[in-house]
């Protein structure tokens, strides 16, 4: 007795090694302002990281607990301003940490500073990020 194997027949014509395997489907067109508005609020994860820290470490508030605090709380609000660009709200949330980074400069005077450059780096994320999608929505 021989037993002759052969590989089925799939009805998109493919075998075995394909079979299964699904086309990767091309993901929605991601906005060029949502991407922008991420790099700029992810850089700025760490200035907000680092400018708790210096509160803290120059005891600029009584206690001093106030200043890490202060910074991790502004952390997770840039962090959830991140997760959600998708949404108007994460844009509101951006513009909140903005704020805050530049009243932190009553804290820190440097930080007037640091946040003003953040802000223009966020204002101009966002412009130019508004100018571009409408660009590609008329190509």
């Amino acid at each position: 007795m021989v037993v002759t194997m052969t590989q089925p027949e799939y009805p998109s014509g493919g075998n075995s090694e394909t079979q299964g395997e699904t086309a990767p489907s091309s993901p929605a067109a991601r906005s060029v302002k949502r991407s922008l508005a991420s790099i700029a609020l992810g850089f700025q994860l760490l200035i907000i990281f680092l400018g708790g820290l210096t509160v803290f470490g120059l005891s600029a508030v009584e206690p001093r607990e106030l200043g890490l605090y202060g910074g991790g709380v502004l952390c997770l609000i840039a962090i959830a301003a991140i997760a959600l660009l998708r949404y108007p709200v994460g844009y509101w949330l951006g513009w909140f940490v903005q704020v805050a980074l530049l009243l932190s400069g009553f804290l820190v005077p440097v930080m007037f500073i640091v946040g003003g450059m953040f802000a223009a780096l966020w204002i101009y994320c966002i412009y130019m990020g508004n100018k571009l999608d409408e660009r590609n929505r008329l190509i």
